[in-house]
């Protein structure tokens, strides 16, 4: 009896499923008979109707497949009623990039507005591990929701002191470590943020997140898509890296993470009041992310804006922190430092370069803002410390394919990377395993040697 109301309930369902994929079918294969009435190749269309109606349980796949291979069919002739053809294959493509791609964000991030920093003559300033350590304290402050936890984040304050004096001041319930167990923190994080929590887990160090990107991967990242946005896990993942000079402390695998997290965003500011800033930013939307701050800026003095705790930076807008005219260097993170330095340095040589911090790799630059630097340098350079064909290579398609820039070249486009190897250890290994400000120097010279070699000559 089980049996029975089991199977006449998946009959049911199948045939549920089934039903408009085989009015769609219907559809396709009477246009097929009205292109057939006037057109040379009548009997190519019927073969093709034949074979669709010929399938016993077609796919949508089935039916696609079937009016693309009409229309190559057709690709030379002018059939009047052919356009029949093209617009319901364009609506029902619509439809299935609907159905089957969509939901991927739910786009509150990008309703949150932008509050820009403000300063006084009383601003002080601070180390940066101060800034964060403010911005974190504002933030546990007015969101009871908010919960920090990871490994050294309670009694030390985490290794880096953003969270110094938190646990003394919130309790150990909203600010409490965790064993060395980089999984175990992302999936007791995404429960929290199911259940209505604001978590921010730690993973110590970027070169860490690989052991608990399977799970940012194939379950934090994708919740909200699979499950057409009935779901959402908005887990803010905080961790530190880039370059410290040692072997499993000082990798940049940024390609890696964000060619499997997309349904997060990954945040890169290169010093902490952004990170602060998109820190507010995110905990007023419902998005998870992966926020990358930079180990050498905590050591790095910052001014403290006074509205430390209401400031936002909007994600995915690049910002111009050098103006230029002759040569675009687009970087993000630590680079950010080396890049300016090596832009005061081609200032000196008579090139001025205007140099981009694009602030987040997901989402990527959405107004464009690059490219309309490269309408007006017509030179770009793309830095990063991934690996060769990584960020960098990432970052060109974005600018130079999907945004058009290829257009506004007058030079190749370049990428500067680090080594294909994990960086080598101590200071001279950090030199020579990433871009440093003597390389990017010569990556821009090189661009402008090529242009002008009288006005720019070689120096090697």
């Amino acid at each position: 009896m089980l049996f029975r109301s089991v199977e006449t309930v998946r009959k049911t369902a199948w045939e549920d499923y089934q039903k408009p994929i085989l009015e769609e079918r219907e559809e396709v294969m009477d246009i097929l008979d009205e292109i057939a009435g006037n057109s040379r190749h009548a009997s190519d269309l019927s073969r093709i109707k034949e074979q669709l109606a010929a399938i016993p349980a077609p796919l949508r796949r089935d039916i696609h497949s079937a009016a693309h291979e009409a229309l190559r069919t057709l690709r030379a002739e002018s059939n009047p009623t052919k356009q029949t053809l093209v617009q319901w294959k364009n609506a029902r493509e619509a439809e299935n990039q609907e159905r089957y791609g969509s939901l991927l964000y739910d786009g509150s991030v990008a309703a949150v507005p932008e509050v820009k920093p403000v300063y006084s003559d009383a601003s002080p300033t601070l180390m940066g591990f101060e800034i964060v350590n403010a911005g974190f304290d504002a933030i546990l402050a007015r969101n009871p929701r908010v919960i920090a936890f990871g490994e050294d984040v309670g009694h030390l304050g985490d290794v880096n002191q953003g969270f110094k004096g938190m646990q003394e001041k919130y309790g150990a319930l909203r600010v409490t470590d965790t064993g060395i167990r980089e999984a175990t923190i992302l999936g007791q994080a995404i429960g929290m943020a199911m259940r209505g929590l604001r978590p921010i887990c730690e993973i110590q160090y970027l070169d860490y997140i690989l052991f608990a990107l399977q799970t940012m991967s194939d379950d934090l990242s994708t919740l909200h898509w699979r499950t057409a946005g009935g779901q959402s896990a908005p887990v803010i993942v905080r961790t530190r890296g880039h370059r410290l000079e040692g072997i499993w402390h000082s990798g940049s695998p940024m390609a890696g993470i964000i060619h499997l997290v997309r349904g997060m965003n990954v945040l890169v500011p290169r010093d902490m009041t952004r990170a602060v800033g998109f820190y507010n930013t995110l905990l007023q939307a419902d998005e998870p992310a992966l926020v990358v701050e930079v180990l050498n800026s905590y050591r790095y003095k910052e001014t403290l804006p006074d509205n430390l705790g209401e400031f936002t930076v909007p994600l995915g807008v690049p910002e111009v922190i050098r103006e230029g005219s002759d040569i675009t260097l687009v970087t993000y993170g630590a680079c950010c430092r080396f890049t300016m330095e090596a832009a005061q340095k081609l200032s000196e040589a008579g090139i001025e370069a205007e140099v981009i911090d694009v602030q987040s790799l997901l989402p990527f630059d959405v107004h464009g803002r690059i490219v309309e630097s490269l309408k007006k340098t017509n030179r770009i350079v793309f830095i990063d410390e991934d690996v060769p064909g990584g960020t960098s290579a990432y970052m060109m398609r974005e600018v130079i394919e999907k945004q058009g820039g290829y257009f506004h070249l007058d030079s190749p486009a370049r990428t500067l990377s680090g080594q294909a190897h994990r960086p080598a250890a101590g200071s001279d290994g950090d030199y020579w395993s990433k871009p440093n400000v003597e390389t990017i120097f010569d990556a821009a010279y090189e661009v402008m040697n090529e242009v002008d070699p009288n006005r720019y000559p070689a120096i090697l």
